[in-house]
C-alpha cells in the first residue's frame, strides 16, 4: 500500500510538470512532507527524483538545439563547487546530527517556495522588462556583465537547490529569461533544464552518501512519474495552463508562508 501511495504521488507531480512545466521540487519536496518523511529524506530523494526525470527533457531539447552549452557551463562553474561545499563543510556529520539541520532545511524550502511563487506572479512581466531594458539603470549592466551575472545565478542556484531542493525550475528559467532576453524562450528553458541534471544529481548524491536517500521510495516516484509527465504533456494544449499556474502558485504560496512561519 506503502508503495502504491509513492506510484500515486509520483504519478501526481508528473502529471502537474507535463501540464504545466511547473512542479517538481517546489510540489514533490512538500508532499513528501506531508507523507511524514524527514526534510533530510524528503529533499534528498527528490533531488535524485529530478535529476532522472529532468534527464530525458534535458536530451530532447538538446537534440533540437535548445541549449547553450556555453551558459550551461558558466552556471555550472557557480552551483556545483558551492553545492559540494555545502555536503562537505556545512551539512556534515556533526551539523547533520544538531537539531538546526532540519530547521535550515524546512525554513530553506518556505522561502524558495515563496520566491517560486512571486517568480510565477512576476515571470512575464520580468521577460517584458528584460527585453525593453527596463530599467534603464539596471538592465544595460547586467547585459553587459552576463557572464558575471551568469555564475553569480549559478552560485545562487548551487546554494538554494541543495538546502531546499527548489529553484532549479521556475526560478532558475525567470532569472535567466532576465539575463539572456534576446534569446528565445524555449532555448533559455532548455538550458536551465540542461544545467538543473548536473546540480540535482551532485546535490541529491550528497544526501545519498549521508544516508538521507529512500531507495525505495524514489523508485515509486519514477515509477509514476514517468508515464505521468508524458499524459501531462499530450494534454497541454487541451488544458487552460493559465489557470493551472495560477493555481500552483496559490499553493506553493500558501506551503511557502506555512514552512517559514509555522
Amino acid at each position: 500500500m506503502e508503495f502504491l501511495l509513492h506510484i500515486v504521488a509520483g504519478a501526481s507531480v508528473g502529471f502537474a510538470i507535463g501540464l504545466t512545466g511547473v512542479g517538481g521540487g517546489s510540489l514533490m519536496t512538500p508532499l513528501l512532507l506531508v507523507f511524514g518523511y524527514p526534510p533530510p529524506v524528503a529533499i534528498g530523494t527528490d533531488l535524485l527524483y529530478a535529476a532522472i526525470t529532468k534527464t530525458g527533457g534535458a536530451l530532447a531539447h538538446h537534440r533540437q538545439g535548445n541549449v547553450d552549452w556555453k551558459i550551461v557551463s558558466i552556471l555550472g562553474l557557480g552551483s556545483i563547487p558551492i553545492s559540494i561545499f555545502l555536503h562537505t563543510f556545512v551539512l556534515n556529520v556533526e551539523f547533520q546530527e544538531s537539531a538546526q539541520f532540519e530547521e535550515l532545511l524546512t525554513l530553506s524550502l518556505g522561502i524558495m517556495l515563496i520566491v517560486t511563487s512571486i517568480i510565477l506572479i512576476l515571470r512575464n512581466k520580468m521577460r517584458k522588462n528584460a527585453i525593453e531594458g527596463k530599467p534603464k539603470l539596471f538592465m544595460p549592466a547586467i547585459h553587459r556583465y552576463r557572464t558575471s551575472a551568469t555564475l553569480l545565478m549559478g552560485l545562487i542556484l548551487g546554494f538554494c537547490v541543495t538546502v531546499s531542493s527548489v529553484g532549479a525550475g521556475a526560478f532558475g528559467a525567470a532569472i535567466l529569461l532576465t539575463i539572456y532576453s534576446q534569446i528565445t524562450a524555449v532555448r533559455v528553458i532548455g538550458t536551465d533544464l540542461a544545467h538543473a541534471v548536473p546540480l540535482t544529481f551532485i546535490a541529491g548524491v550528497g544526501y545519498l552518501f549521508a544516508g538521507y536517500v529512500d531507495l525505495m521510495l524514489l523508485f515509486g516516484l519514477i515509477v509514476g512519474s514517468l508515464p505521468a509527465i508524458h499524459i501531462g504533456t499530450r494534454l497541454s494544449s487541451q488544458v487552460p495552463d493559465k489557470v493551472l499556474v495560477q493555481v500552483l502558485t496559490v499553493i506553493l504560496l500558501s506551503l511557502g508562508v506555512y514552512y517559514t512561519v509555522f
